[in-house]
C-alpha cells in the first residue's frame, strides 16, 4: 500500500493527524519539501496527501501519523523490501 492510498483509507480519522515524514533516500523532486513541511509540530494530512501520489516512491522512508493523545499510524518500509 503506498502512503496516497494510506492517507486515502484512514479517512475521516486520518484528516485529524498530524504527520513527520522522514526519508533515507531521496528519489524524487517532492521528498525534501515533504519533508520539509513534516519538521517540528508536522504537517496536517491535506498538505501530506498534496505531495503524495500513488506513483510517489519512498525508499527506507517512514511516516508517523499523531493524534492528540500521541501516536497512532506508522507506515514504514517492510524489513528487507
Amino acid at each position: 500500500m503506498t502512503l496516497a492510498e494510506l492517507l486515502v483509507r484512514l479517512g475521516s480519522f486520518g484528516l485529524g493527524l498530524t504527520w513527520r515524514v522522514e526519508v533515507d533516500e531521496v528519489v524524487d523532486p517532492r521528498v525534501p519539501e515533504m519533508e520539509r513541511r513534516s519538521e517540528g509540530a508536522g504537517t496536517d494530512t491535506l498538505t501530506l496527501l498534496s505531495l503524495t501520489t500513488p506513483s510517489l516512491q519512498l525508499i527506507d522512508a517512514e511516516a508517523r501519523g499523531f493524534a492528540e493523545d500521541g501516536l497512532a499510524v506508522v507506515r514504514a518500509r517492510p524489513p528487507g523490501a
